[in-house]
């Protein structure tokens, strides 16, 4: 199967033909969050530049679900980590991928791309954001899907591109299933640090509960141990230091200003923060916003993420704190805690844990199954 992938939208994009493929200039990443950047990244496969007809033209790269997988991890992740960590990541990679496109081959409506529950009143603003906004291609090559930076990470050392594609053939073809639902490909959502306990599925996206994702216990992830984290954490990423356990304040004036400037809402003086619904492993998916001219429920945990900081706060799994008139958020973990806990899980491949035994972990229930 050949899978589209949407890389960058811009006014113009640069792209030259190398003998290796091709070579986009100035590709942005991270956008939206504190790594936000741009970089030349280098592409397997044909690229489609299309012109939207609006002023813009966007970049499409169509190549084998199996070489998009070889790219993915080593951009998730780096691709010195151990094989059964590269393991555990091609099977959950190609599940996530595979899972929607099966599921439009047969005519059927992805369960996460529901809408029950979406809010968005003056008083209650409770969405979540799904692969399905994508037209023209199937996925995206940034943090709304999955990384997909091209080849240049996964070549830059041979023997660790060598140990890359080895973890993919010796995957090829395996997915996580549900047993219990006529054996459906899993939704095996990933992120960096669950900070000791993962989350529920519903409590970030859809109303959807899946018993595949039910929340587990996870006394992995809390390390310093810099050669584990270098298998997980590609060069951007280990600016992140404080990942497991961070604290951010705000002088109250400036908690008003970002909240008006990412919300585009006025909500004058912002006086309290207050959690309205928690999942068990601590992340705000509801937060009531009480202001001097406003006050408003927001969910789910990204878009609180999102009203909080110039970029996005780590996690929403934080306890609010007032120190005279400054507001100061006590938080852990960095992403929404959904299925696999990637820090967690090159913890455990360290431990001599393989990945089937890292899969069974992080997603209680499921079955490999070869399609």
């Amino acid at each position: 199967m050949n899978v589209r992938v949407g890389i960058m939208t811009a006014p113009h994009i640069r792209c030259e033909q190398r003998p290796e493929g091709v070579l986009l200039r100035d590709v942005r990443i991270g956008i939206g969050f504190h790594w936000d950047r741009t970089e030349d990244q280098l592409f397997e496969g044909s690229m489609e530049i299309r012109d939207n007809g609006d002023g813009t033209q966007t970049a499409i790269n169509t190549l084998d679900v199996e070489d998009y997988l070889s790219s993915v991890i080593t951009s998730e992740m780096s691709a010195t980590s151990s094989l059964e960590l590269l393991k555990a990541h091609a099977v959950i990679s190609r599940s996530w991928v595979l899972r929607p496109m099966v599921e439009r081959a047969r005519s059927q409506e992805p369960k996460a791309n529901s809408r029950e529950g979406y809010v968005d009143t003056p008083e209650r603003r409770i969405v979540w954001y799904e692969r399905d906004a994508h037209v023209g291609f199937d996925v995206c090559a940034d943090d709304h899907c999955q990384r997909y930076e091209g080849i240049t990470r996964r070549d830059a050392h041979p023997e660790a591109a060598a140990r890359v594609r080895q973890a993919v053939e010796a995957t090829r073809g395996l997915v996580l299933v549900d047993p219990t639902d006529g054996d459906a490909i899993c939704d095996t959502r990933f992120y960096k640090s669950c900070s000791g306990r993962t989350e529920l599925f519903e409590n970030a996206w859809a109303p959807h509960h899946y018993r595949y994702l039910e929340s587990v216990e996870c006394p992995y992830c809390n390390t310093n141990d810099k050669r584990v984290l270098s298998q997980v954490l590609n060069n951007y990423d280990q600016e992140t230091q404080d990942f497991y356990r961070w604290t951010v304040r705000y002088k109250a004036d400036e908690l008003a200003t970002i909240v008006r400037e990412r919300s585009g809402i006025d909500f004058g003086d912002i006086q309290e923060l207050k959690p309205v619904k928690r999942g068990p492993s601590g992340r705000i998916y509801e937060l009531e916003i009480i202001g001097s001219k406003h006050r408003m429920v927001v969910g789910k945990e990204l878009e609180i993420r999102k009203w909080l900081s110039h970029s996005h706060l780590y996690s929403s799994a934080f306890d609010v704190e007032r120190d005279g008139t400054d507001f100061v958020l006590r938080g852990k973990g960095w992403g929404h805690g959904v299925g696999l806990c990637q820090i967690g899980a090159a913890v455990m491949a360290d431990r001599g844990f393989t990945y089937e035994q890292i899969l069974a972990h992080y997603f209680p229930g499921s079955q490999l199954k070869r399609i």
